[in-house]
């Protein structure tokens, strides 16, 4: 075998560690036969003690050698399937450390998609499915984004009232924190312009009236049905999946697993349709009865895994809602939306930190990321754990303090990575100064934090590749940039779409990069994207997305 030692070569130190021999068909010498053997490849690995590859070998779903084309072809058996891919670029499986896959999917079977960029479209979209909605039922829209819509202005409640009068309406934002409800909506849950606001809620109202937009925890008083059967659930899991490995995706993070969605997974993974790797973080109100359990973060395989516990402890960036120390652009009175007091995050902290679990909170504004941190840090003083990678959801706003305080502390943000580009026309509202803090990539990276890859889809695309360029240029769709101070390289990018997003439920050691031992996921892209210009890496293409050695996705 040229000039490397088999054993060596093949990594045979991990591939045992890691079990790969079992059920090996032996060649003559004894060594590993695989059961897909790549070559002629751009292998960007991911690896900093082998950046570049030109082939990879895979058995028993995980690579078992990375190396030179003429080596690894050498390693073939009768049984192996060798592929030429003539030079493509080939990258380890992305992974979204922050998305909400179960539900986005059975939006699709059940709900009206609102995401058609004007008013009239979904008043038209939404009128169609009155039609067959018998008078009293709900009519639910979902994928709504209030900034995106010709007419220059958002939906309304008496847009809502247009389409009808006899169907309570709700349309939600993609951002998934407010809504828009029609005249019936609020009659049926008693709502008036006299209502008092909740505590973590808001009923929006302009000249007395109400505008029909509502936020965080006021929507609670509105009987919104959820029911769905199993068999939709797992259907939605499904296409979900199959549009996620489309976009080169591997691993995603759940955020805000129920009950029916973890029954949703595993029902999808025994029929055969689940091609991602789950990592499910509970909710908050699962997590009672999983802990009484005795269940805890990591428990589950390579496919499904128990993540932390997620709460929410604010309101929504691209919503605008998010709680700040400082107001919005164009409203001095407007601070945002706190939906967790101080003493219920150290209770929920308390509560799953001594019982084992990785706890994440949703914490979008520096208000809300200092809370968050104070949790964290007192029971890293009372009850110290080794390794214990608390994080913080979307971490939208920082600042240098919080930068050191999360450094020190070993904790992981979680910040959007689309939404510098996709959502560019919302930023207005923070201004020049507090974007040069927001989704602070570059900063994250320069105090040593590793920084997770997140979507947050829906409200955030999911396309790593958009993810990409969002990091590196910061443009948005006019081509204006937002906070230049936090672009970062392509390098860091890549590392942050890969072995971050890995260490972010502590399964660095298994997968984010092509190494010997790790799961065989990688995706092959029609160009490299560092071989076009930044502001055209989203429009690479996505020629196969291989999980496990299995092709999941082929364009």
């Amino acid at each position: 075998m040229s000039d490397f030692d088999r054993r060596q070569f093949l990594g045979l130190g991990a591939a045992a560690a890691a079990g790969l021999t079992t059920g090996c068909e032996p060649s003559r010498e004894g060594a590993l036969v695989p059961d897909l053997i790549v070559v002629n490849a751009n292998v960007l690995t991911q690896d900093d003690s082998q950046p570049k590859a030109e082939a990879f070998a895979i058995h028993n779903e995980r690579f078992v050698a990375v190396g030179s084309s003429s080596d690894v072809k050498n390693l073939a058996g009768p049984n192996s399937t060798v592929l030429d891919f003539a030079g493509m670029t080939v990258v380890p499986g992305f992974i979204d450390a922050h998305s909400h896959p179960s539900g986005a999917g059975l939006n699709e079977l059940r709900n009206v998609n609102t995401n058609l960029g004007s008013i009239a479209r979904i008043q038209t979209a939404l009128r169609e499915r009155a039609v067959s909605t018998p008078p009293g039922e709900w009519l639910v829209g979902f994928m709504y984004d209030d900034t995106k819509q010709e007419e220059g202005r958002p939906l309304s409640r008496t847009d809502l009232d247009q389409v009808s009068t006899d169907h309570p309406i709700m349309v939600g934002h993609r951002g998934g924190h407010t809504g828009v409800y029609n005249s019936k909506a609020f009659e049926l849950a008693g709502v008036t312009a006299q209502t008092r606001d909740p505590f973590g809620g808001h009923f929006y109202r302009e000249n007395g009236e109400l505008t029909g937009k509502v936020a965080e925890r006021a929507r609670a008083v509105f009987n919104v049905p959820s029911g769905s059967t199993p068999e939709e659930r797992a259907r939605g899991v499904a296409a979900i999946s199959q549009k996620m490995n489309a976009a080169g995706l591997t691993s995603v993070h759940q955020a805000g697993t129920s009950r029916s969605d973890f029954i949703a997974y595993q029902d999808a993974r025994a029929s055969g349709d689940l091609s991602l790797r789950m990592n499910l973080m509970a909710r908050g109100l699962t997590f009672p009865s999983l802990m009484r359990s005795g269940l805890r973060t990591g428990m589950g395989d390579e496919w499904l895994r128990i993540g932390p516990v997620k709460f929410s402890a604010d309101g929504s960036a691209s919503e605008r809602t998010m709680a700040m120390s400082t107001p919005y652009a164009g409203r001095p009175d407007d601070f945002g939306i706190l939906t967790m007091t101080q003493d219920e995050i150290h209770d929920a902290v308390e509560e799953a930190h001594r019982a084992g679990w990785q706890v994440a909170i949703h914490a979008n504004g520096d208000i809300t990321i200092d809370m968050v941190l104070n949790a964290y840090e007192r029971m890293a003083r009372q009850y110290p754990r080794t390794d214990a990678r608390h994080r913080l959801e979307h971490c939208s706003l920082v600042n240098p303090e919080l930068l050191r305080r999360i450094a020190e502390g070993g904790y992981i943000p979680a910040p959007f990575y689309t939404y510098a580009h996709y959502h560019g026309e919302k930023w207005i509202e923070y201004g020049e100064e507090k974007m040069n803090w927001m989704f602070a990539h570059k900063s994250f990276m320069d105090y040593g934090i590793m920084v997770a890859p997140a979507s947050d889809h829906s409200p955030g695309p999911y396309e790593p590749l958009m993810a990409l360029q969002s990091m590196v240029t910061r443009k948005d769709f006019s081509g204006r940039v937002w906070g230049p101070s936090q672009r970062i390289t392509l390098d860091q990018a890549m590392k942050i779409c890969t072995m971050h997003g890995a260490y972010a439920s502590h399964e660095e050691r298994v997968k984010g990069s092509i190494t010997a031992g790790k799961l065989g996921d990688f995706v092959v892209l029609s160009e490299s994207p560092y071989d076009v210009e930044p502001d055209g890496i989203k429009e690479i293409q996505v020629e196969r997305t291989v999980v496990g050695g299995k092709t999941v996705y082929e364009a």
